[in-house]
């Protein structure tokens, strides 16, 4: 029940917890969700259940990892040379599947595999739906297109969008096959608390932000974000097979969502155009209608 080495110093640790902490408000499949709902009532319901489920499942990894250390820890069944303390079968990425076993037979270990692969589908359809939206929606018909697109043309990139994000998933995945599932997510989340989060909140609380600001603090957050991931010893050495990592620790987000929000604010204080300063004469309607809901949606029954 020692420490174990996947957190193997306090800066990784508190990186990884802000990560996981401000990443959670971040991810792109609970942002979507304020736009598939009718109304605004539907979306603070759907964003709450969804939070809320993600939030549950945290909880319950700490069940899952201390009830794997004492009951697949100490079966020598789920060991390759049947000792206990050596090399799990099939990696430490089994370890789920061999306390389904362990705990309820076959029958659980073939319920949590199909439950399994249909998270994997569920959530490899919401990203791949988020991307292919933001690429399709936000980036050619507002950015490259001025609002000048058609239906037809943005129906097409998204499908062009879609399948590019499958084939990059496929190759990261083959790359990354040996790492640590664990690992993997963190980074996630790191990326989303890095890039997402820094600008969602100043959006909605204080009043300087400007348009360019959000635009240029999130791209620091994000950039900078992935940049340190691939210098970090997981990829740098672990991927690439470099002998030493550049950025000496796997988790960003406690240097990337500081420097997002520093980034973020300079950039909207230096920002003197005349849309900046519409922008931030439009907060307190925008912070009144976001505490109170009025006037972003009409009366619905309860």
């Amino acid at each position: 029940m020692g420490p174990g080495t996947l957190l193997s110093d306090p800066i990784s640790t508190l990186s990884l917890s802000l990560g996981a902490v401000f990443g959670l408000a971040g991810l792109p499949h609970i942002l979507m969700r304020f736009f598939t709902v009718p109304n605004a009532k539907e979306a603070r319901k759907s964003v709450f259940y969804a939070s809320g489920f993600i939030g549950y499942f945290f909880l319950l990894t700490f069940i899952l990892g201390l009830a794997a250390v004492v009951i697949v820890g100490t079966d020598a069944q789920f060991f390759v040379d049947g000792k206990v303390g050596g090399a799990l079968i099939g990696g430490g990425n089994m370890v789920a599947l061999h306390l389904a076993k362990a705990v309820g037979g076959n029958l659980l270990l073939g319920f949590l595999a199909a439950v399994a692969f249909a998270t994997i589908l569920a959530v490899v359809a919401g990203l791949a739906l988020a991307g292919a939206a933001a690429i399709s929606h936000d980036l050619y018909a507002n950015v490259f297109r001025k609002r000048q697109s058609n239906e037809a043309a943005e129906v097409r990139i998204t499908k062009i969008a879609t399948l590019g994000i499958g084939v990059i998933a496929i190759v990261l995945g083959i790359l990354f096959k040996g790492q640590n599932l664990a690992f993997l997510v963190a980074l996630a989340f790191g990326i989303a608390a890095s890039a997402n989060f820094p600008v969602l909140f100043l959006a909605m609380y204080w009043e300087g932000l400007t348009t360019r600001g959000a635009l240029w603090g999130g791209v620091t957050g994000l950039v900078g974000s992935v940049v340190l991931v691939i210098l970090s010893p997981a990829v740098w050495k672990s991927v690439l097979g470099n002998p030493a990592a550049i950025f000496p620790y796997d988790h960003p987000a406690l240097v990337t969502m500081p420097l997002a929000f520093v980034v973020a604010y300079v950039v909207s204080k230096l920002d003197r155009s005349a849309a900046a300063e519409a922008e931030r004469a439009a907060f307190g309607d925008q912070y009144v209608r976001a505490q109170t809901g009025l006037g972003a949606a009409a009366a619905s029954a309860h």
